[in-house]
């Protein structure tokens, strides 16, 4: 009794353990690169998120919207965006507005925003958002 008990949990551990690792792998690293900087992201796995990434590479101007986000205009709207869909954003997200059919990296938490669908996160090199002004910013997948 004691060995199956055992065992199973040892199958369990193995099993969560696993799924947990692989979730965190799960997803497209891109990458923004600009004044010799670069910002990795990692796209999570969403019809829109994969629509975005069909779009690249891309160059847009990644430009200032208030304090909380760094936004860009992309060259075609994405059609798999939920327009009724609706995020808390956190420092880090990476999000498509799609009213307005921007891209946004938030700089800060900001309020519950309908339209707004989530499409991963920053991983590496977030501060370098942080100073304010323009910036022209090539989009493209992650090479490391």
């Amino acid at each position: 009794m004691f060995n199956s008990l055992s065992a199973t949990l040892i199958i369990f551990m193995a099993t969560t353990g696993a799924a947990f690792s692989a979730g965190q792998e799960n997803g497209v690293k891109i990458q923004f690169a600009f004044n010799a900087t670069t910002v990795v992201g990692l796209l999570d796995e969403s019809a829109a998120a994969n629509e975005f990434l069909a779009q690249l590479p891309m160059t847009v101007k990644l430009e200032d919207y208030g304090s909380t986000e760094k936004i860009a205009w992309l060259p075609a709207k994405l059609r798999q965006a939920d327009p009724g869909a609706s995020l808390t954003p956190r420092r880090g997200d990476i999000a498509y507005y799609a009213p307005w059919g921007n891209l946004a990296i938030f700089r800060e938490d900001f309020r519950q925003s309908s339209g707004l669908i989530k499409l991963g996160r920053v991983v590496e090199g977030l501060k370098s958002l942080d100073q304010p002004g323009t910036a022209t910013v090539t989009i493209s997948r992650y090479v490391e």
